[in-house]
């Protein structure tokens, strides 16, 4: 997750907040399944743990299941529905905040206002449609948690005896087509202190005896997730991050292996190795064969200007190479960037693999690795990383449509 919250010592506390031991709930209530799926993807990247309801009816035992600390009222509603569910809110005796989001401020937005006030909520300021992440922090900034972020670094050992851990996936596309052909699982941790942190926090370094127990985490739970993908939308291509030590443990290796399932409908599984670590490729190539023959093929992750070392490599260990997201961000413009991508798209084709660009957020960078000759591509503009029961629900076989 790239957003950061900063704290400030002169936020009062709103009702139910304050110094928490969980992360703050919240729950979004809208009758359009994406204008849901588009608030909950804001939140998740402020650190709530959110939840949805799509009918007012269902209202009540929403706030008795998951008892969160906001309600979002989505823009769909109409005010009579608002004032429905603010009626609800009071009968209910909710202490938390309620956010109501309208396409403008109104003669509505403003009676439902007085309306909350008048039942005695806490109503925070309407917040006006469209809306981007910093106004969004604005609004919440009162109930974010006092806690700073993770000082010092979570010990991961804890982490993974405590079940704080959880996969999130980031769609591939194919750059041709914007066909989905996949996605990359990326490590979070949801706290119990500080709701979702990005991986900075809590990845143990390469002599770090925990790492082995990480490393077969990720492995197990990217081929667990995979069976609920199956069962609840289709096989997927997964990829996965390993350090390069992990190719270095026979008994990792062994262990890999050894999880890969017989069902027919497996794609197989990608496991991607930082180009930065692969200092030693001596061996290489004799794990990748024994690797493929289980339907596992290895990536050369973060291809940047060392790109001329992978040159040397016979035969070519490699199925995927992804370019660093640095050099693919502003490639449209940037004459060096693109020479760089190009060379590395020049060399994965000389190998037969594929080449992936990363870190594409507009569609000039689209419309210029599209040029580029990539073959996949991933980033914001196509998906952020998400748990794993969104990504299930939001997987599409039908191609993407970038908005104009």
């Amino acid at each position: 997750m790239k957003s950061t919250i900063a704290d400030s010592e002169d936020h009062a506390p709103a009702v139910g907040f304050g110094r928490r031991r969980l992360a703050p709930r919240a729950l979004v209530i809208d009758r359009k399944p994406h204008l849901r799926a588009f608030m909950i993807e804001a939140l998740e990247e402020l650190r709530f743990v959110s939840n949805e309801c799509e009918n007012v009816s269902d209202l009540p035992a929403r706030l008795a299941e998951h008892r969160p600390e906001l309600v979002v009222l989505g823009s769909s509603l109409d005010g009579i529905e608002a004032a429905l569910v603010i009626g609800l809110l009071a009968e209910s005796d909710y202490h938390g905040n309620l956010l109501v989001l309208c396409a403008r401020e109104s003669i509505a937005s403003q009676a439902l206002q007085q309306l909350g006030h008048d039942h005695g909520l806490n109503m925070l300021p309407p917040l006006a449609t469209p809306f981007n992440t910093p106004r969004l922090l604005q609004s919440l900034s009162p109930l974010l948690p006092r806690e700073p972020l993770p000082e010092p670094e979570v010990d991961v050992a804890e982490a993974l005896k405590a079940g704080w851990l959880e996969l999130w996936y980031q769609p591939k596309v194919e750059v041709r087509s914007l066909m989905p052909v996949g996605a990359e699982a990326l490590v979070r941790m949801r706290h119990p202190n500080w709701g979702v942190v990005s991986p900075s926090a809590f990845l143990p370094g390469e002599d770090d005896p925990h790492l082995r127990a990480l490393s077969d985490y990720v492995a197990q739970r990217a081929l667990d997730d995979w069976a609920y993908l199956l069962e609840h939308h289709g096989p997927v291509d997964l990829s996965i991050n390993l350090p390069a030590s992990f190719l270095r443990d026979p008994a990792s290796i062994a262990g890999l292996v050894g999880r890969i399932p017989s069902h027919p409908a497996f794609p197989g599984l990608i496991v991607e190795i930082d180009a930065r670590e692969l200092t030693d490729l001596s061996g290489l190539n004799q794990v990748a064969r024994r690797l493929q023959l289980r339907n596992i093929g290895l990536c050369a992750d973060h291809v940047g200007v060392e790109w001329p070392a992978l040159m040397q490599l016979s035969p070519c260990p490699f199925v995927e190479f992804k370019v660093d997201p640095t050099l693919v961000a502003g490639c449209a413009e940037d004459r060096l960037k693109r020479t760089v991508c190009r060379r590395i798209v020049e060399l994965a084709g000389d190998y037969g693999a594929r080449a992936v660009a990363t870190g594409i957020e507009t569609r000039a960078d689209y419309h210029a690795v599209h040029e580029l000759g990539f073959d996949h591509a991933q980033g914001f503009l196509f998906g952020k990383p998400m748990p794993l029961k969104k990504f299930a629900r939001m997987a599409s076989s039908r191609p993407l449509r970038l908005a104009e």
